[in-house]
């Protein structure tokens, strides 16, 4: 059984490949040898690449990461995630249970990417960037309080305070006091 990175890979070149059927299709009605030579190079170009890049990638020798897949579905016009979803011959995206549980999971319509999906969304994490560039320990501690804060749920209205608890702040202070001191401290910068 293949890893999750390798999958990716594979699904990746196959739509890469898939790509490249596309354009020659849109571009030439018989292609011959020599005419497909042109259309990689066109291709290439057209994916803002080096056709020896193509080349390597065709061959295997290269992967195409993720900001190379991001470059392929924009200059294709695809949608941001396509690269990463198996596709039947017609290009379509395959069924969910066939294309497996990795796959699944970076569908681009998941809110669970670690990536920013918009502008205000790249907006704040380049804020925070900044902050933290500029001030890492105290952009730590103050972020991990205003998480803290957010993250912690409310505390209840207790119907019937129980005998021998403690406050349900005081409970959820002392949580959250545990949690921050799991958190590792960074490493200095050199």
């Amino acid at each position: 059984m293949q890893s999750g990175p390798r999958d990716v890979a594979q699904i990746r070149l196959d739509n890469a490949l898939a790509l490249f059927d596309e354009f020659v299709r849109n571009t030439v009605k018989d292609p011959d040898a020599a005419t497909l030579r042109g259309l990689e190079r066109r291709f290439a170009e057209r994916l803002q690449i080096q056709p020896s890049y193509w080349s390597q990638i065709k061959s295997r020798s290269r992967q195409i990461g993720e900001r190379l897949a991001r470059q392929f579905e924009h200059q294709c016009h695809k949608t941001p995630g396509w690269m990463d979803l198996p596709h039947d011959a017609s290009g379509k995206t395959a069924a969910p249970a066939a294309r497996g549980a990795a796959a699944a999971a970076q569908a681009p319509q998941s809110n669970s990417s670690p990536l920013p999906q918009d502008d205000d969304e790249r907006f704040i994490v380049g804020l925070v960037l900044t902050y933290y560039r500029r001030h890492p320990q105290r952009a730590r501690t103050r972020l991990l309080d205003l998480l803290g804060e957010v993250l912690m749920p409310p505390a209840a209205a207790p119907a019937a305070k129980p005998v021998a608890s403690k406050p349900a702040d005081e409970d959820m202070h002392s949580l959250w006091t545990k949690t921050q001191a799991g958190v590792a401290p960074l490493k200095k910068k050199r």
